[in-house]
């Protein structure tokens, strides 16, 4: 593929050849009208062609000098520009620090624009939260492309088994089971038990089960005694009746426990948990067999593949959500954007707090920016190289130069005239 070439130095060339014909034209002029005598209408002709001549001479000379010295010669206050490269760095600095890092400047003009105004009415617009959505979940995809998964997953799995090692399971554990026995927590919990506990002995099939455990004993344990009372009277009979009292008694139990707060079983129960508690949170014993099975946990395959699988899964969601247009992230992006953009059209004190934080925010960047800006302009300027540096500006203004010549030779021909003309007339 062709490089786009630059049409500039052809250009000046042009422009050149141009300026140096008008030059070669007035001294062959003055020359002529020389070899003619000089007198009459040719001495208007050379009074115009000398003065021209001299007058793109001049030009000639002070364009010549800002870039390089006239023919190369060391005259004095020639080729301006490469050697005053280094005050133009300065200048050039601070013209950027001056004009267009002040402070009250930037303030200002930023104060007028009024940007929570603009960005209100510029996120309003259906098309622009779209299209600023898109660009967002764009970035997002490119971002997820640009990381290493490996090393993703790597960092997920070793921060996930750091915070696991680090956790103390049994504090933590003690620490849970306090909040339950707050404001009588335990108790409630104690009580719902209770009550599905009574809802199961209750259950006829419940008390089948216990009457054929209790058969199935009974024969396994004292066969001759269960031969002998089966003449009496069966013994599934005994089993089923004695297992509803049972049933009964151990109701009668719990209903005993659910109406009275004092319980000694509550009371019990109240002592054991508040022991363990204490156990959790000051006994080492129980602290390493809670640190046991926390570390068995933590070893095992299963969870180990789960951590190192976790970024799979988080990146795959991520990725196919990213790129749908009507993804969850997307629509969210979206509403939250328009949101932003209505919330700000009708909020005078959130556009005025926003622009305020701009305004802040500007303020202390242009305070820190304007040295190093400074700084970095002047360095940059003055390490460039010189003739790339004339080079550069000749392309930039040569042109428009070499109109400088042109006028020149004009306006120095029409000087010539009017010379002649009020030497004719006195």
């Amino acid at each position: 593929m062709s490089s786009i070439q630059d049409p500039r130095p052809a250009q000046l060339r042009r422009m050149k050849a141009i300026a140096v014909a008008m030059l070669l034209a007035m001294v062959a002029g003055f020359v002529l009208a020389h070899v003619m005598g000089g007198s009459g209408a040719w001495a208007w002709v050379s009074a115009f062609c000398e003065a021209a001549t001299v007058g793109a001479l001049a030009d000639w000379f002070a364009v010549v000098a800002l870039f390089r010295r006239p023919l190369g010669l060391p005259i004095p206050h020639t080729a301006v520009i490469p050697r005053s490269k280094e005050r133009i760095g300065d200048s050039l600095a601070a013209f950027v620090r001056d004009h267009f890092l002040e402070p009250h400047t930037l303030l200002a003009r930023l104060e007028v624009f009024d940007p929570a105004s603009k960005l209100g009415h510029w996120l309003s617009r259906p098309e622009q939260s779209r299209r600023l959505a898109r660009m967002a979940r764009g970035w997002a995809v490119q971002a997820l492309d640009l990381l290493d998964e490996q090393a993703v997953r790597k960092g997920i799995q070793e921060f996930l088994l750091a915070r696991l090692q680090a956790w103390d399971a049994a504090a933590s554990a003690g620490d849970i089971l306090g909040l339950l026995t707050a404001d009588g927590r335990h108790q409630a919990l104690l009580d719902e038990a209770l009550r599905r506990l009574g809802q199961h002995l209750d259950d006829p099939a419940i008390k089948q089960r216990a009457s054929d455990l209790l058969v199935k004993h009974a024969r396994r344990e004292w066969p001759r005694l269960v031969g002998t009372v089966d003449w009496v009277k069966p013994v599934e009979g005994i089993a089923d009746s004695l297992a509803e009292r049972i049933a009964h008694a151990l109701l009668e139990e719990l209903n005993e426990i659910l109406r009275q707060p004092d319980h000694p079983l509550r009371r019990d129960y109240e002592h054991w948990l508040q022991d363990y508690i204490g156990r959790l949170r000051h006994d080492p014993a129980v602290a390493a067999r809670a640190e046991t099975i926390k570390q068995s946990l933590i070893d095992h395959p299963g969870v180990q593949d789960y951590v190192r699988g976790l970024w799979d899964q988080v990146h795959a969601a991520l990725r196919e959500d990213l790129e749908r247009e009507d993804g969850v992230l997307a629509a969210h992006l979206q509403r939250s954007l328009a949101g932003l953009g209505r919330a700000l059209g009708r909020d005078r004190a959130l556009r005025d707090a926003i622009n305020q934080h701009l305004l802040g925010g500007a303020e202390k960047l242009a305070q820190r920016l304007r040295g190093g800006v400074t700084d970095y302009i002047a360095q940059t300027v003055k390490g460039w190289d010189e003739r790339h540096l004339v080079r550069e500006l000749e392309l930039s203004v040569g042109r428009d130069l070499q109109y400088i010549r042109y006028n020149g030779t004009v306006v120095g021909g029409l000087i010539g005239l009017a010379l002649h003309a009020v030497i004719v007339l006195l």
